[in-house]
C-alpha cells in the first residue's frame, strides 16, 4: 500500500483513504460511488488520524458486505459511515449493569528504565496473571497481586529498556521498549513491515467457487454466510462482531483452560459463543466439523499456535475446500519478530507512536493514543480483507489465506499524516446518541451501535452477547431469520 500522507502537517481525506483500500482488495471501483463519508477530525484528542483510520476501516468493511450482496444478485446500495460515530465505536465504550470496567491491571504500563541504553521507557503488559507472574519472576520480584508498582519501578532500574524487551520476548512475556519512529525505521521488524503490504490475499488451495446461500431482498448483505472465530481480546473479536453486524453467522470458540478479558461482553455481540478443548481429541474432532461448515477461519493466537494443534491454514484448505483463513498477528508475518506476542499498546510504543504523540503534546512521558486503533482498525480490516477474498474466491474458486497484523496497521495510520492541533480536541462525553442497550447474558449492555449504515438493509445484531460456553460447539440447523426475529 502507498503512503498517503507519511510525516505530512496534514491527513490524508477519508475519501481518498478508502479508495487505496479498495484498490488493494481489487474491489470494483464503481462501488466506492455508493459510499458517503462525513465528518472531520479531530474526534479525539491526538496528533494523528485516529478518526480518520476508524472510520475508513468501518467504511471498507461495510462497503465490501454490500458488494456481496450485489454479487448475490441485487442493486447496489449506498452506505453511510459518519466519523465521530466510527471513532467512538473504536473506543469499546460500554457499561455493563451500569458500571464501567477496569480493563487494565494495576501493574500493566509504562516504566522508565535504567540509563544507558538506546530507549528510556518500556511499557509492561500484565493483564493476563501469567504474563504478569511471569514477568515479575523475570525481574526478581514475588509473584501474585500482592505486589506494587513501586516495587516494579525500583526493580527496572537494574534493566535496560531493550534488554527487559529482548529478555521478556524469550520468554513469551509481552514487554516493548518505546522507541522513536526513525529508531522503528531502522529496526530489522520495521523494515521487514515496510516492504510487505497492509494485508496480503494468497489463493494456498484449489476448490470451485462455492455456491452461496439464497438471499432475500430484505435480508443483511451477510445471511447464511459461516464464520468461525478462535480470537481473544480485541481485534479478533472486532472482525467478527462487524461480520455478525452485516448478517454472518458467527461462532465465537474460546477455550475453557485461558482466561478472558471484560471487552468480551461488548465484541461478542451478534455471535454464538462455544468452548472447545484443542488439547483433547473430541475437541479436535468439534473444530473439524465446525471448520467443515464454514465460509471463514479467523485466528488471532499466538504465532504457530493454532497450526500446531492441526489447523493450519493448509490443513484448513484440505479440509473445507474453499475456506477462507484469516491469520492474525502481532508484528508480521516476516521478519525477526514473526514469531513474538504482542498487543496494541505495545505494538503503539515499540513502532514509534507513544513518543511521537508526547513531542507533539510538548512532554516527556510517552503518551498511549485516545483508544486502541490498532485493535479496532485491524479487526476492521480483517472483516474487509475477508471479504475480498469471499468476492475472489466467488469468481475464482480456490482456498484463500488473509494475512494481517497490528504493526502492519501502525504503518498504515502513521501514513494518514498527522492533524494540526489534534491535541486541543477534548474526548466528548455526549454520546447518548450513539448507544444502544440490551439485556445480554452478562447482564444490561449499554455500548455503542455499529457506525455504518445501509440504504436498503439492516445492520444489527440479532444476537446478544454470550457468555463462552452458552452455544454448543455446531452449526445451528437454520440461521435466524430477521423477519422472524
Amino acid at each position: 500500500m502507498s503512503y498517503l500522507n507519511e510525516e505530512s502537517s496534514s491527513s490524508a481525506r477519508p475519501a481518498d483513504v478508502l479508495r487505496e483500500l479498495w484498490t488493494l482488495g481489487e474491489l470494483d471501483p464503481v462501488a466506492l460511488r455508493w459510499a458517503t463519508l462525513s465528518g472531520v477530525e479531530p474526534v479525539l484528542p491526538s496528533s494523528f488520524a485516529v478518526a480518520t483510520a476508524a472510520q475508513s476501516s468501518l467504511a471498507a468493511a461495510a462497503l465490501a458486505a454490500a458488494e456481496i450482496r450485489y454479487q448475490r444478485g441485487f442493486a447496489r446500495q449506498g452506505v453511510a459511515v459518519d466519523m465521530r460515530h466510527a471513532a467512538h465505536e473504536c473506543t469499546t465504550y460500554f457499561t455493563l449493569n451500569g458500571k464501567t470496567l477496569n480493563a487494565w491491571d494495576k501493574l500493566s504500563g509504562l516504566y522508565r528504565c535504567k540509563p544507558g541504553g538506546s530507549c528510556t521507557w518500556a511499557r509492561v503488559h500484565a493483564n493476563f496473571a501469567h504474563h504478569r507472574d511471569g514477568f515479575l519472576r523475570l525481574i526478581g520480584l514475588p509473584e501474585g497481586e500482592l505486589t506494587e508498582r513501586d516495587a516494579v519501578e525500583g526493580a527496572l532500574q537494574g534493566w535496560q529498556a531493550e534488554k527487559l524487551e529482548q529478555a521478556a520476548a524469550e520468554r513469551g512475556l509481552v514487554v516493548a521498549a518505546a522507541r522513536t519512529f526513525k529508531q522503528w525505521d531502522e529496526h530489522a521488524q520495521g523494515r521487514a513491515v515496510a516492504a510487505s503490504p497492509l494485508f496480503s490475499l494468497e489463493k494456498i488451495g484449489e476448490a470451485p467457487p462455492r455456491e452461496l446461500p439464497p438471499l432475500s431482498a430484505d435480508q443483511t448483505p451477510l445471511q447464511g454466510l459461516r464464520v468461525l472465530e478462535l480470537t481473544r481480546i480485541i481485534a479478533g473479536p472486532v472482525a467478527g462482531r462487524a461480520l455478525a453486524a452485516y448478517g454472518a453467522e458467527v461462532m465465537l470458540v474460546n477455550s475453557p483452560n485461558l482466561p478472558n478479558v471484560g471487552a468480551i461482553v461488548e465484541t461478542s455481540r451478534g455471535k454464538l459463543s462455544a468452548l472447545v478443548d484443542l488439547r483433547k481429541p473430541e475437541g479436535k474432532a468439534a473444530l473439524q466439523d465446525l471448520v467443515s461448515g464454514a465460509h471463514v477461519f479467523i485466528q488471532g493466537y499466538r504465532p504457530g499456535g493454532i497450526d500446531s494443534l492441526g489447523f493450519a491454514p493448509h490443513d484448513l484448505a484440505r479440509l473445507s475446500p474453499g475456506i477462507v483463513y484469516v491469520d492474525l498477528s502481532a508484528y508480521g508475518h516476516d521478519g525477526p519478530w514473526a514469531d513474538r506476542r504482542g498487543f496494541d499498546s505495545l505494538v503503539q510504543t515499540a513502532t514509534g507512536f507513544n513518543l511521537a504523540e508526547a513531542q507533539a503534546a510538548g512532554a516527556e512521558t510517552p503518551r498511549a493514543l485516545p483508544m486502541q486503533i490498532l485493535d479496532h482498525a485491524t479487526g476492521l480490516l480483517m472483516a474487509y480483507a475477508a471479504q475480498c477474498a469471499i468476492l475472489r474466491q466467488q469468481r475464482e474458486g480456490g482456498s484463500w489465506q488473509v494475512r494481517l497484523s497490528l504493526a502492519h496497521t501502525s504503518a498504515w495510520l502513521r501514513s494518514l499524516g498527522r492533524v494540526p492541533n489534534g491535541l486541543q480536541a477534548t474526548k466528548p462525553t455526549g454520546i447518548e446518541d450513539l448507544l444502544e442497550k440490551v439485556d445480554t447474558g452478562f447482564g444490561r449492555l449499554v455500548a455503542v451501535r455499529h457506525a455504518a449504515k445501509f440504504e436498503m438493509t439492516p445492520v444489527m445484531w440479532l444476537r446478544p452477547s454470550m457468555p463462552p460456553g452458552s452455544s454448543p460447539a455446531r452449526w445451528p440447523s437454520t440461521y435466524q431469520d430477521l423477519r422472524g426475529s
